[in-house]
């Protein structure tokens, strides 16, 4: 009789997870906090479950659209204040990162870019990092992220 209870506890468990993960998941894709990129061809975060999938951003300044002049760690700074921005409006901060993708435009600024970044990603989130050639607005990095929700 135990043998028969733990085989149909098991079986009730494993049917309510398949069940579960049959249900839809929605998906909201945010409108931009910033008026000037609410027509833009993409959204800045994307949100399915406790799971924010943000745009990647480079080094602008989207007060004025520009780009901030200065080095590799001056965009990178720009870059992440950008996406604490981000972060901001969906009631997150850099803690909730979980993980980076960051593309610079040489491996040469590997080093420069760790100093800044180290700074503001503390927890160390999983992360990706290679170059190419021709970001957007000629930027020397773009980063972007995943963030989990509470």
């Amino acid at each position: 009789m135990k043998n028969h209870f733990k085989f149909l506890s098991a079986f009730i468990l494993v049917l309510t997870v398949s069940v579960q993960a049959q249900e839809k998941t929605a998906i909201t894709f945010h409108e931009s906090h910033e008026e000037k990129k609410k027509n833009a061809p993409f959204s800045d975060a994307v949100e399915v479950g406790k799971l924010f999938f943000l745009a990647g951003q480079i080094g602008m300044d989207h007060g004025t659209r520009t780009m901030v002049q200065g080095d590799i760690k001056t965009e990178t700074a720009q870059a992440i204040k950008n996406i604490q921005a981000v972060l901001q409006q969906h009631g997150m901060d850099l803690d909730r990162v979980v993980k980076c993708t960051v593309i610079l435009s040489t491996m040469d600024d590997f080093a420069a870019f760790n100093e800044i970044y180290t700074q503001y990603f503390t927890k160390k989130p999983a992360r990706t990092t290679f170059a190419a050639s021709g970001l957007a607005r000629n930027a020397k990095v773009e980063i972007d992220v995943i963030a989990v929700k509470e």
